[in-house]
């Protein structure tokens, strides 16, 4: 047996060497360069393993067929083959202008496999978890804010409720949420709470309840809760609603448009034939399914959905503005409007980016036709989005991860779902620094308003369905209580004396009924000797505590001391009241199965 030399090896290395070099060193160099990459398994963000790995992310974006399907959310580590001449070429397509690589030089990059050894035919690529290639919205935790510097509140109440079954899918998936992903008030809001309806003629009712924080006895939990007028399926207006289906090559797996198609024939099952439904797709292009078609002909609609395959790029800004022209086309006046956008919110093809698609619905929305958002899917699924287009459109944002979520929304709160009997309504509170000292106001970071936006009718705020519940916390800290942040030396204690002694906050509402422009005031006086203690406070107050101290731990338990999963457990478990849905009872599961993850040994 013959063995080569090293002079010999030198002879069969190729002889365009010394001009390919540089191509392999910019390689290791975008992968020293490379951004840390975000792990949904471990919740953190882990560096890139090797320039062989991130050269294999960049070719496998470049080259995957829009029309396929999101793979599977792998768990190990995947071994992908790609031929080296085409990675060369990705490598030279993705060089900053006036420093790209030559097509014939990224070619003889090709030459250096077996020489080199940098690139090989076969290659083990690092995948992230489908999870950690989902995008939210950024959200910082409210501060805790003195009430001598800033003691007025004013935020948009919020009646999403996709963070809570998003946050359930992924614990369901074996990962612990992305703080991003878990937005608190919507995991409060996703529960039905037994609170008393209006009797005095307004769309809803305001309730008020304190007692100490569950966890921190110095510090005190404001309730404020709001309950809409209920309204009977068969008592609700007509309603023209336009279906927009998202059929493009991203929809094309089990959780995503089977689950779509079978929930929103669960809501066809609840028109009647009054109602008009419009279907309309979008994927390389846009088209009308069905003509505004009466609720009763349920056997032409289902049809139509069942016709719906997945297929193409993503044109979702195109079937957006194509389901206003059907919904306007088909208006109803006096009657519900709506436009219901079903998809995972992968637009790559038109006006993809979230500010712009903002923009052209705030406008759309003058017409008087609202959006709401089902979200689907995973992998891909572009929450921020969903969230904050179905916030300017004057709708809800709801994840769809199962069939039984869909039928809770689009049949258990049908009439919630779909008519509006509150719009753009405030809150806000000032507190009286002679009885609080500091606050801190949990979820609702992306709903904050300023102070002058209050009286600002122009000012778009959330809107409350038909029999929704809202609920809205506080931890205050009053005076006397050891503070968060040390007093200031020259502050203003007005207030402390005479009748205003007792206030401990004034609270104040705006909201316009469903066709006004003008908004209506309310105003509530908070007295400190309502707070009573914690065994004292009802069922409602203590679950809607559980939940938010939950919330809070999912985002990293910044506020909420040594209390952990067990506290939350006990005090939810203890709590459970009327659980006609066994919503709570799933919670508890929730709670077991966070408690399991956040302690399992690191991959």
């Amino acid at each position: 047996m013959k063995h080569r030399t090293p002079s010999r090896l030198l002879a069969n290395l190729p002889a365009n060497l010394p001009t390919i070099l540089p191509t392999i060193m910019l390689a290791g160099l975008l992968a020293a360069c490379a951004p840390a990459q975000y792990d949904g398994s471990r919740g953190q963000h882990a560096q890139p393993r090797s320039d062989q790995a991130v050269l294999g992310r960049v070719a496998e974006n470049e080259t995957r067929p829009t029309a396929q399907a999101a793979p599977a959310a792998p768990t190990v580590r995947q071994t992908q083959a790609r031929p080296a001449p085409q990675l060369a070429a990705t490598i030279g397509a993705n060089v900053p202008p006036g420093k790209a690589i030559e097509k014939k030089e990224a070619q003889r990059a090709a030459d250096v496999r077996g020489a080199a050894g940098m690139v090989a035919d076969q290659m083990s690529v690092a995948v992230l978890p489908q999870e950690a290639r989902e995008r939210y919205t950024p959200l910082t935790d409210n501060p805790v804010k003195q009430v001598a510097e800033a003691p007025v509140s004013t935020f948009s109440i919020d009646v999403d409720t996709g963070s809570y079954s998003n946050v359930r899918r992924l614990l369901n998936s074996g990962n612990l949420p992305p703080a991003d992903a878990v937005r608190v008030e919507e995991l409060i809001n996703y529960f039905p709470y037994d609170y008393a309806l209006p009797k005095d003629g307004r769309p809803f009712a305001v309730h008020s309840e304190m007692a100490p924080a569950p966890w921190n006895a110095e510090r005190v939990l404001l309730r404020i809760a709001i309950k809409g007028q209920d309204v009977a399926k068969q008592a609700l207006p007509p309603a023209n609603l336009v279906f927009l289906v998202d059929v493009s090559g991203s929809m094309n797996s089990a959780d995503k448009l089977p689950l779509l198609k079978s929930s929103l024939k669960l809501l066809v099952g609840e028109m009647r034939a009054q109602d008009r439904i419009s279907l309309v797709t979008y994927a390389s292009g846009t088209q009308v399914i069905l003509p505004p078609t009466a609720g009763t002909e349920k056997a032409t609609i289902g049809a139509a959905i069942d016709g719906l395959q997945a297929g193409g790029s993503t044109a979702g800004a195109s079937g957006i503005q194509l389901a206003y022209a059907a919904a306007q086309q088909s208006f109803i006046k006096g009657g519900i409007n709506r436009i219901v956008l079903a998809t995972d919110g992968d637009f790559n093809v038109g006006i993809a980016d979230t500010r712009q698609l903002k923009s052209m619905v705030e406008e759309k929305r003058k017409s008087g036709i609202s959006l709401s958002t089902l979200g689907f899917g995973s992998g891909n699924y572009n929450e921020a989005m969903m969230e904050q287009i179905a916030d300017v459109g004057d709708g809800a944002y709801s994840y769809i991860d199962s069939l039984m979520e869909g039928h809770k929304v689009l049949v258990n709160e049908m009439t919630s779902t779909l008519a509006t009997i509150a719009r753009d309504v405030k809150v806000q509170i000032e507190f009286n620094p002679a009885v609080v000292s500091e606050y801190r106001q949990i979820g609702y970071e992306n709903r904050q308003l300023a102070r002058e936006d209050f009286n600002n009718d122009r000012v778009d705020a959330g809107d409350i369905g038909a029999g929704h519940t809202v609920t809205a916390l506080y931890e205050l800290t009053l005076t006397g209580s050891k503070s968060s942040v040390a007093p200031l030396r020259y502050t203003s204690k007005a207030g402390g004396e005479g009748p205003l002694a007792n206030e401990l906050g004034y609270l104040k509402l705006r909201y316009k009924e469903p066709a006004a422009n003008d908004s209506q005031l309310l105003e509530f006086t908070l007295q400190r000797n309502a707070i009573k203690p914690l065994a004292a406070a009802s069922s409602e107050f203590r679950f809607a505590a559980a939940v938010a101290a939950y919330g809070q731990i999912l985002r990293g338990g910044k506020y909420t001391g040594t209390w952990n999963y067990a506290d939350v457990r006990q005090l939810a478990a203890a709590n459970i009241g009327h659980d006609k849905y066994g919503y709570r009872g799933e919670f508890l599961r929730l709670i077991d199965l966070a408690a399991a993850l956040g302690t399992k040994p690191a991959n």
